[in-house]
């Protein structure tokens, strides 16, 4: 950071700030937990010399919360894909069902922004369309953060939501599918050739909160890339010229995605290994009745109590499915 020219651009200079930022948090992290094991040692010397009881109580809560401290740290080390220390881009999408399975998705939506908030990140909503009655018929997020799209990626697939419907005057259970689409908000070095001759481009207004500006000017941009069929969609600017930046950002990520899925497809055939990648398959289960329970169908890790997931306790999800992909 001193040497000469370091500050001539002024983008590359705070990718680096950021990188050693980052390495600097973990070596933090790491001195915090050796010293957290050097007083658990001392602690445990006290107790087997006089064997006080509350001694012992205190030394066995240290050890509980140093347990999980080590755990978050684990994990943290485990992702060292090529951008999971990327920001996010996550979209949720409901399926067939109409309001029941838009009222799953804005339930989706409040577990990730609970989530990204107890982790200290920062969400941005990029696109948000309302359903008819309640809910969302689609969401797509930014979720800032050190990592973010290498917790996250745990996350990509199908939810399946089994409850008593609140909307249904029978009170009969109903069955819920959203999808949850995350990729790696990529950095400019990153070369995606998107030719114009491939684009479409759509303008309308936002229909999110954004106050009087947003009702009055068709500003929100969409975006198709015709050979894939892709479309992305950006309403969280004030500008036509800043949410098509934004939208051909998400473009180019969703393709990056895309293609790095079909190096993976293919290694796998290679392989031999019947292996799904993407997010079209049923990842988990969350059942409100007969029973309440959540399951995840990849690691089978089942937790009982409900609302602590849908508060955004996620992770004992995220941990078991990184590990299980070592």
């Amino acid at each position: 950071m001193t040497m000469p020219g370091f500050w001539d651009d002024n983008e590359k200079a705070q990718k680096v700030i950021d990188e050693a930022n980052h390495l600097k948090d973990q070596v933090g992290h790491l001195k915090e937990l050796e010293s957290k094991f050097e007083d658990l040692q001392v602690a445990y010397e006290l107790v087997k010399e006089d064997g006080d009881a509350d001694l012992k109580e205190e030394l066995e809560e240290s050890l509980k919360e140093s347990r999980m401290a080590f755990n978050r740290y684990e994990t943290r080390m485990l992702l060292s894909g090529a951008h999971d220390k990327n920001n996010a881009i996550l979209e949720l999408h409901p399926g067939a069902g109409g309001t029941e399975a838009q009222d799953w998705a804005s339930m989706l939506l409040r577990m990730y922004t609970r989530w990204a908030e107890s982790k200290g990140f920062s969400v941005e909503t990029l696109d948000y369309l309302p359903g008819d009655e309640a809910g969302v018929k689609s969401v797509t997020l930014l979720i800032k953060g050190a990592d973010a799209f290498g917790y996250l990626k745990a996350e990509r697939g199908i939810h399946r939501l089994v409850r008593i419907s609140p909307f249904d005057a029978a009170g009969r259970r109903h069955t819920s599918f959203v999808s949850c689409d995350v990729v790696p908000e990529l950095d400019e070095d990153i070369d995606i050739d998107v030719r114009p001759e491939d684009l479409r481009m759509d303008v309308f207004r936002s229909s999110g909160a954004g106050g009087q500006h947003i009702n009055k000017t068709s500003s929100a941009v969409r975006l198709t890339h015709l050979p894939t069929g892709i479309v992305v969609s950006c309403q969280s600017e004030r500008s036509q010229f800043q949410n098509r930046e934004q939208a051909m950002k998400m473009l180019k990520s969703r393709l990056y995605q895309m293609e790095e899925e079909k190096k993976e497809q293919e290694k796998a055939a290679l392989r031999g290994e019947q292996k799904e990648i993407g997010w079209g398959s049923q990842i988990r289960s969350y059942v409100f009745h007969p029973y309440t329970m959540v399951k995840d169908h990849r690691t089978n890790v089942e937790i009982g109590d409900v609302n602590r997931v849908m508060d955004g306790d996620l992770d004992p999800f995220i941990d078991a499915y990184l590990r299980l992909n070592l």
